[in-house]
């Protein structure tokens, strides 16, 4: 399937979206994000995760392993409408979020959307390879 890329106004504001049409239902999709569990899957710069909690919700806190090794502390801190945010190292990170397919999208389906700041259009790449394998992983 196709990655798609918008610019958005977000609730944390302006954002670059990187998203993708599944043909999955979305409580799925959304299962497959907050599993910690299932992080390394899907998610090209992480290697491994640490948690208490298999599947993340407000205040969640761990640490993730980063492909050069390094382990960085996280805290979730928004999870909720099909939508969750974090901070790694107390900085904002991308943003995940499951919406409704798009209008004329067939009826069964979800979106996938990482939700970047501006000054990180750089990670564009590795949100499409995450998009891959979440893909790849659903159907």
């Amino acid at each position: 399937m196709t990655t798609n890329l918008a610019f958005e106004h977000t609730p944390d504001g302006r954002k670059i979206v990187v998203g993708r049409e599944l043909s999955v239902g979305r409580d799925i999709a959304w299962n497959l994000l907050r599993n910690t569990q299932q992080w390394t899957e899907w998610g090209p710069s992480v290697r491994a995760v640490e948690c208490n909690q298999q599947f993340i919700d407000i205040d969640t806190t761990g640490r993730v392993q980063t492909v050069g090794g390094l382990w960085l502390p996280f805290e979730i801190t928004s999870c909720m409408s099909y939508r969750w945010h974090w901070r790694v190292m107390k900085l904002p990170a991308t943003g995940h979020r499951v919406d409704q397919p798009s209008t004329g999208s067939p009826r069964e389906g979800c979106r996938v959307i990482f939700e970047l700041p501006i000054l990180a259009a750089w990670y564009i790449p590795v949100c499409s390879r995450a998009l891959d394998r979440i893909e790849s992983i659903l159907l």
